[in-house]
């Protein structure tokens, strides 16, 4: 990869491909491509990423014991300078899929995505803005976490149906002005 453009990497939390979660993550990566990024995007449900089993390999060694497509992840992570990551709310939180991701991190010494930026996307079936509040407060203190830069929120409440985000064009284009954003600065 060309090292001079930026790379933004879309990471969709949400197991419907076509859904709002995609619909939006693709909207930002469009925005940053327009604006001159390579892009790519990975479905966490199509990957092979298990969940954090606390065996303390990652603090005794810096690496994740497990061997599974997070490692892959992880490196297409650190070689990005902006994430997308968009998740649906599941219960007031995250996805299962996207929560076993955040938690996986945790393996990934700290410093490797340091300075990176990050652009949320949350959809979620309520209209009460509030709904997507705690999942936005968790990606949020993630990067915090992370030393990482949160660069925008796109939060989408009274998204229930597939697609509904299509329907949007307001919300789409805060989606496509956060890539543009992101790169052009």
């Amino acid at each position: 990869m060309n090292s001079t453009v930026p790379i933004v990497l879309g990471i969709v939390g949400s197991p419907r491909h076509g859904g709002n979660t995609d619909i939006l993550v693709d909207e930002v990566l469009r925005g940053a491509s327009d604006a001159g990024a390579q892009t790519k995007k990975v479905f966490l449900s199509d990957l092979d990423i298990h969940p954090c089993i606390a065996c303390e390999h990652c603090a005794e060694t810096g690496a994740c014991a497990q061997k599974d497509d997070m490692q892959s992840l992880a490196k297409d992570m650190a070689e990005s300078s902006v994430w997308v990551l968009g998740t649906p709310v599941y219960l007031f939180g995250p996805t299962a899929q996207f929560k076993a991701f955040l938690d996986r991190w945790i393996g990934v010494p700290k410093n490797d995505f340091a300075g990176k930026g990050g652009i949320l996307v949350v959809p979620f079936a309520s209209s009460e803005p509030e709904i997507g509040e705690n999942t936005l407060h968790i990606l949020k203190r993630s990067l915090q976490y992370r030393k990482m830069n949160h660069l925008d929120s796109i939060a989408g409440p009274g998204l229930l149906d597939a697609g509904a985000a299509n329907g949007q064009p307001e919300l789409l284009e805060l989606a496509y002005k956060a890539g543009q954003q992101a790169v052009s600065g």
